[in-house]
């Protein structure tokens, strides 16, 4: 059986269902294919559960923090992972079902269940059918990277999905990656009441970032009990009576790390590999991402790439961005691009980390004249209020133009507070419309103005 749309999109990510949703508007029969679950990483196992594991492992830290605070409970905190899963699973759910029901009800979109296959550029195969459109959208989003480890077919292993099926409290929780879904779950679980040791292959943590940025994230961890296991080689594990034990170096004395459970945490490759692209002569790279121009079109002209897939943001908010750009570009005669784009990401740990621009270290590679600001959030009046003064604000801007180039807020409130930075970088004015605006006190945003003010020749 064969049927015709005038568009097909693949996957259901962050920027399918928004894209179908602007196709119907536009009275154009499409088809959304999903093999898995409707809303793709983001609100089943990534974004939205994940937060809801960390505001409930926020809660229990705080309620333990009493006596610092002036109360006391009655006993010790006692952390129901059962409950926390409930929880967790009740706030994906609903994100889920509310996709779910915004697609249903799309009165030129046909939600089809099953693994798209391209046969050749204008048309896919689902369940036996085949489906044509001149218009197709790939929305596929990635998987956790597996490492190619000897033997690991004979050990036990959690991916950032699979934790999400835990309703338990590992006794001692083995991460291998120093990044940010690793850092994520090591400081979540450590609060919840595990053991917690991050095995990671580099001298330091969070390599994409500045070093004081990881230096203190990792400072912030250890105080809460969480174990580094840094400059690790020859990674390998093997199953024990207990759980797992993962080698950590080389040589004859070898070190190994023994705990109950593993988590791999070392990365994400794009679901590219059983598609059928090279019948659709859509050219992939070394990495398995999908090759796409600044429009996001792929080497057919009829084919489009967003989100995880293209490699060119792997976040929900690029992702979404994705759709903005490829719909602009097709009905809105707005030429926008991706190369527009300001890189913006946040690390969710606690306090958090917000991310924008360059690295300090970027712009000193630059050899540009700049300008930093920095201030550690004790000397922060909001921050010695609510008793967490982890971390510090940084901002580099150069000295020709006065635009921001960049900034770290590692911090209470880090991640809202980047945008104020952010929404001027995109305005493209200088820092001095921060510099002297009149922010609210008490907050942590009033703070950034005075970074500004202070700020000094990178040198």
């Amino acid at each position: 059986m064969q049927q015709q749309f005038d568009a097909i999109i693949i996957g259901t990510g962050q920027a399918g269902p928004a894209l179908a949703g602007r196709l119907n508007s536009e009275g154009l029969k499409t088809a959304i294919i999903e093999r898995a679950r409707i809303g793709g990483t983001c609100v089943n196992v990534g974004c939205i559960p994940t937060k809801a594991l960390i505001g409930s492992a926020r809660a229990a830290h705080m309620a333990r923090q009493g006596a610092a605070f002036g109360f006391s409970l009655d006993g010790s905190v006692a952390v129901n992972m059962q409950a926390v899963k409930a929880r967790k699973d009740e706030i994906a759910g609903s994100s889920n079902q509310a996709v779910t029901d915004w697609l249903g009800g799309m009165e030129n979109v046909d939600l089809i269940r099953g693994h798209a296959r391209f046969l050749h550029a204008t048309a896919v195969e689902v369940n036996g059918e085949t489906l044509h459109a001149d218009r197709i959208f790939i929305n596929v989003g990635a998987r956790a990277r597996i490492p190619d480890w000897e033997g690991l077919e004979a050990v036990p292993y959690l991916t950032n999905s699979s934790i999400m099926d835990v309703d338990f409290l590992p006794q001692h929780l083995i991460i291998i990656g120093g990044s940010y879904i690793g850092l994520e779950f090591a400081q979540m679980y450590r609060r919840f009441g595990s053991e917690v040791t991050v095995v990671e292959m580099a001298e330091r943590i969070i390599g994409r970032d500045d070093e004081d940025v990881a230096k203190t994230v990792q400072e912030i961890l250890e105080g809460e009990g969480v174990n580094f296991r840094l400059g690790a080689e020859c990674l390998e594990a093997r199953k024990t009576k207990s759980g797992v034990a993962v080698r950590a170096d080389c040589g004859d004395h070898f070190e190994e790390v023994e705990g109950s459970h593993m988590l791999f945490a070392v990365g994400r490759i794009p679901n590219t590999d059983d598609l059928g692209l090279d019948e659709a002569g859509v050219d992939v790279n070394r990495f398995g991402h999908i090759e796409v121009d600044d429009r996001l079109q792929t080497s057919a002209e009829n084919i489009w790439a967003l989100g995880d897939v293209n490699g060119r943001g792997a976040f929900t908010h690029t992702a979404y961005n994705d759709f903005e750009i490829v719909t602009a570009n097709l009905f809105d005669g707005d030429a926008r691009k991706v190369s527009d784009r300001i890189l913006s990401y946040g690390l969710y740990t606690d306090p958090p980390l917000g991310r924008i621009g360059m690295t300090e270290r970027e712009v000193r590679e630059s050899g540009r004249k700049a300008l930093i600001g920095k201030r550690m959030m004790t000397r922060v009046g909001r921050a010695r209020e609510f008793g967490d003064t982890r971390g510090f604000m940084k901002i580099l801007v150069d000295a020709e133009t006065e635009e921001i180039l960049g900034a770290a807020m590692l911090g209470m409130n880090g991640d809202e507070v980047i945008h104020g930075l952010l929404d001027v970088m995109y305005a493209k004015k200088p820092y001095t419309v921060i510099s002297r605006a009149v922010h609210i006190h008490p907050t942590v945003s009033e703070l950034v103005p005075t970074v500004l003010q202070e700020m000094q020749p990178l040198q």
